[in-house]
């Protein structure tokens, strides 16, 4: 059965190509790809973002409160409409990340949302988070926002399953044609050939790591896929609203 709560710090590097392949291939000493992606092939990953109509999720999140939470669905390539994906509710507490999440098809996922009416339960359910975006689903207004998906390579230690090392690149974004099962495709968020790490570990990461890391002079950046798309998107519209007044 796929772990459906997680509890862990997130830390995130950007870098170029050339970096990711020193870096990536140094970490096999220590490390062995997923499940996913065993002969070190990427895997896609394709999420859909709900907010309210006024973004409020996303702008709360941008302020750096001690407390934030995001609901989105996921699932791993182009899901059809009975393809098992995930229902998440992704929160962060003083740093901490907290991930709770169901497997439901895709029909059920999209109904459950717009409706808030519970599915009916099924074996491959988990019923306490059902309840729990339940009740989210109670205190706001929300519609889909965003669809947003990249090409992934992950690892685990070898020696400590809670440390968990992802890539990822290709990431697009799109604000229309809100369906997952439409495909991959969108604006690109990162520079061609850019890379986005995420250290991911239930307590601090280990001596060998943080060596590795400072000899490759990498050092932690505050990156938000969905937060970057956000004020990207804003800055676009401020441009839009530039040009159109001194035209």
């Amino acid at each position: 059965m796929a772990i459906e709560v997680f509890n862990r710090y997130e830390n995130k590097y950007l870098f170029d190509h050339e970096s990711y392949l020193k870096l990536y291939y140094e970490l096999l000493e220590y490390m062995e790809p997923d499940a996913y992606n065993k002969q070190h092939e990427f895997y896609s990953i394709t999420n859909l973002y709900y907010d309210t109509p006024q973004n409020s999720l996303i702008r709360s999140s941008l302020a750096k409160p001690k407390y934030k939470e995001k609901l989105r669905i996921r699932a791993y390539g182009i899901p059809e409409g009975d393809t098992r994906v995930y229902l998440e509710i992704k929160k962060k507490v003083l740093g901490l990340v907290n991930k709770r999440r169901t497997s439901l098809t895709l029909k059920e996922a999209y109904a459950f949302i717009e409706s808030g009416r519970q599915p009916e339960f099924e074996s491959y359910m988990n019923k306490q988070v059902i309840g729990e975006i339940k009740y989210l689903l109670t205190r706001y207004e929300l519609e889909p926002k965003l669809y947003l998906s990249y090409d992934r390579k992950a690892m685990f230690c070898k020696n400590n399953r809670d440390l968990r090392i992802t890539f990822d690149t290709n990431i697009r974004c799109r604000r229309y044609d809100l369906k997952m099962e439409h495909g991959v495709y969108g604006e690109e968020l990162l520079e061609p050939e850019q890379w986005l790490m995420e250290v991911k570990a239930e307590k601090t990461i280990p001596v060998w790591l943080a060596r590795m890391l400072s000899e490759h002079q990498m050092y932690r950046t505050s990156f938000s896929k969905y937060g970057n798309e956000y004020k990207k998107m804003l800055r676009n519209s401020q441009s839009e609203r530039e040009s159109v007044l001194y035209a």
